[in-house]
């Protein structure tokens, strides 16, 4: 606010001088023309006081006539002066202020003052977001169904006044601001007491660097997320500690990789990685053999030091790639039917169509398929525009790195345990990952399911946690009953319980509780808000304990149905 006004008194210095000159001369001239009595004969001056009073009602266009008595000619003559001096002055300050209302720095200042505003209104946790394009929209989409409120800072103007337009049900501030500037990260709440992260995921890996390091600096104690790359940004930004550096084309590397050599353990990661709500993704089969990389650079060095696996054998081709062109290192254009020939496309299992070109990439992938119609082609798509193409083409296997970025914050910022679940994954074998990705894909009916943290804490948790240590035995089936119906379980799973750094997975339904575990569930987005209502409403956990409340009022005495206790086990 103290910019806003400092900003109008500067633009409007001049009018307002002007004005009170005017005024002034006006009324001082009033003061000292003589005027004339009801005979016609001289008369004093107006009164300072009946002078102002004519020349505020007189310059404004109200008009009220010539009071407090009939003015004499040489007032007339002097008021006839004033009349087009203050027109003219009003004229001058309104054309002024309507040029600085249309000014583009004066109302950034004041979007810019409004959304420091409704920043510091803020009063529940939420997470600063640096860019919103397509990989930041995809990450707002989920934290905003997820209940997560998230800050906005991106750069083009346009894509903020399109934000107006999401159905956002939280609150989400947004600005458009560079940035890398420290002081409006600052203004978007770095500093806030309710700040839980920060993500920078820009389309320029040099902007992400830099709000990476103001963070690190000026709050070091919240975690940042930086999209990245190259390898040397990212080395960069792990210099200085960054909590998590996301490379989309390192990571759907190791994705496919990962599909090769243990496609049921890549489709449990995949469901669990997935951006909630989302339809399942496809299964993926990629086959063993031959694969030729079509494009050297970030994105297919990094696919092929993944593929360099047994079984797998590999052919690049780059226009230009250095070293003989010998028939693993293939110098010309993918797109070409004699390059892909010499590269042995009709012999070969898979193709990997990877340059930072949409239409090149299809036009590869095109061509390989007529030479070879059994090859599995993983196609990399880089702007969201060419959906429609891609979805027509329909890839075996499709990289969209906008969104790979978005899976991965969102997992990261939001489930800390998801990362050590899979991890713990990474040892089981190919039928327990498969029965246990069909179970979830069963239980959330196609959907990628919601994965979501619970510490069992006085903060996070305070009915349980009271009642745990007050000797109370809480089996996990307890909290998966449904609050509304007792005795029917919530479409959820409980992946992992977290005791003391020792590591549960898929805990039996029988496991009793202590203070301080940690869970790892997925399921729908209903169940989720059901066991937070046990986790924090006493009268909700010992109804599912009991089958009736004594904690509540009357008022939740009559409402809640008394079931009587607990069924035998054995019989549900």
């Amino acid at each position: 606010m103290n910019s806003v006004f400092f900003l109008v008194l500067r633009r409007m210095r001049a009018p307002l001088i002007v004005l009170i000159v005017v005024y002034a001369i006006s009324v001082l001239g009033l003061t000292l023309v003589p005027g004339a009595d009801a005979d016609g004969g001289p008369a004093p001056p107006l009164s300072f006081f009946h002078a102002f009073y004519f020349i505020s009602y007189t310059a404004t266009t109200i008009g009220f006539g010539e009071i407090p008595g009939a003015f004499s000619d040489a007032q007339r003559l002097w008021v006839t002066a004033c009349i087009y001096l203050t027109v003219v002055a009003w004229s001058y300050s309104i054309l002024t202020l309507l040029a600085l209302v249309q000014d583009k720095a004066f109302q950034h200042t004041l979007v810019a003052s409004r959304f420091a505003r409704r920043v510091a209104r803020i009063r529940s946790p939420f997470y600063l977001v640096c860019g919103c394009g397509e990989t930041g929209s995809l990450v707002c989409r989920a934290l905003d169904l997820m209940g997560f409120d998230f800050v906005i800072l991106e750069r083009d103007p346009q894509r903020v006044e399109e934000l107006d337009l999401e159905d956002f049900k939280t609150n989400d501030p947004a600005l458009a601001a560079d940035a890398r500037q420290s002081a409006n990260l600052l203004m978007a709440g770095l500093r806030h007491r309710y700040c839980r992260g920060v993500l920078a995921v820009t389309n320029d890996e040099e902007v992400n660097l830099a709000i990476a390091i103001n963070v690190r600096l000026l709050n070091p104690a919240i975690p940042v997320l930086a999209r990245a790359r190259s390898p040397a940004v990212a080395a960069n930004m792990a210099s200085f500690g960054t909590d998590h550096i996301v490379n989309a084309y390192e990571r759907f590397a190791e994705y496919l990789a990962l599909a090769v050599s243990a496609p049921e353990r890549y489709r449990l990661i995949e469901i669990l990685t997935g951006l909630p709500a989302a339809p399942v993704p496809e299964v993926h089969r990629p086959p063993g053999g031959h694969w030729i990389i079509c494009g050297y650079g970030h994105f297919g060095q990094a696919v092929a030091r993944y593929l360099d696996l047994p079984g797998i054998v590999l052919t690049v081709i780059d226009p230009g790639i250095d070293g003989p062109d010998n028939g693993r290192l293939v110098r010309g254009l993918a797109s070409e039917a004699a390059t892909l020939e010499r590269a042995g496309v009709k012999d070969a299992a898979g193709i990997v169509a990877g340059s930072n070109n949409d239409i090149d990439n299809l036009s590869i992938a095109m061509m390989a398929k007529r030479l070879n119609p059994d090859v599995f082609i993983v196609l990399r798509q880089n702007q969201a525009a060419s959906d429609l193409l891609f979805d027509t083409f329909r890839a075996d296997f499709s990289m969209v790195h906008t969104r790979v970025v978005a899976q991965e914050c969102i997992s990261i910022l939001t489930t800390p345990l998801l990362a050590r679940f899979l991890a713990a994954v990474r040892h089981e074998d190919e039928s327990w990952c498969r029965a246990l990705a069909r179970r979830l894909e069963d239980l959330c009916r196609g959907l990628v399911p919601e994965v979501w943290g619970v510490h069992l804490d006085a903060r996070n948790a305070p009915a349980a946690h009271e009642a745990l240590r007050d000797g109370t035995r809480l089996r996990l089936r307890d909290l998966m009953d449904d609050t509304d119906n007792r005795g029917v379980m919530l479409p959820a799973i409980v992946l992992l319980v977290e005791r003391q750094g020792r590591l549960l997975l898929l805990p039996d339904d029988n496991c009793v509780l202590q203070a301080g575990d940690s869970l790892l569930l997925a399921g729908q987005h209903d169940a989720r808000a059901r066991v937070d209502v046990a986790l924090q409403n006493m009268n909700a956990l010992e109804f599912l304990l009991t089958g009736h409340s004594r904690h509540g009022g009357w008022l939740w005495q009559k409402l809640v149905p008394r079931n009587g206790e607990r069924p035998d086990p054995d019989l549900r």
